[in-house]
């Protein structure tokens, strides 16, 4: 389900669209039970995207993206006041700790731009912090920095393939 929120004029690129139109896609194609919500403002950071749902931070999840040293994506998902261990999730993977992506490696490796990053639909490995699961609604990222996904967090899950392990500090 796509929707339309109103907010300060922003108007989206072209590459944004393209963005927004490949996950939701995706959603449709593997018949994803999440909602995609455009805005006409950004949803870059958590604060921004809690003031354009009319929400609190809490009920956000951010997708962290880490490149391990051997140049694998890693994904560590986390409500959205909570900050992710790389120390935590080198150990979980078994590997040295990861560093965190560039923007530039965020694009490349998932098709998505830093600020935008959904919790699926490209091929990462993907951890979620237990407390991601403990709530009943989240919102992650939409594709651009202008555009969320609504969905339980057992859906982000099974959409994604992704471990629950206690990777937040």
């Amino acid at each position: 389900m796509v929707e339309q929120r109103e907010g300060q004029s922003n108007m989206p690129s072209k590459d944004d669209i393209e963005y927004e139109r490949k996950i939701k896609q995706f959603i449709i194609d593997n018949k994803v039970d999440a909602k995609h919500i455009k805005f006409d403002q950004s949803c870059h950071t958590v604060e921004d995207a809690a003031r354009a749902v009319g929400t609190t931070p809490d009920n956000f999840v951010k997708n962290i993206c880490l490149i391990d040293n051997q140049g694998n994506l890693i994904i560590a998902i986390v409500k959205g006041e909570d900050r992710v261990s790389t120390t935590r999730v080198g150990k979980e993977l078994g590997i040295e700790k990861p560093r965190m992506a560039t923007p530039e490696e965020i694009l490349e490796r998932t098709g998505y731009p830093r600020g935008g990053t959904p919790s699926f639909g490209y091929s990462a490995t993907f951890l979620i912090d237990p407390r991601v699961m403990e709530k009943d609604i989240v919102y992650s990222g939409g594709g651009s920095e202008n555009s969320l996904i609504q969905a339980r967090p057992a859906i982000l899950r099974e959409a994604n393939g992704g471990n629950v392990v206690r990777i937040r500090n």
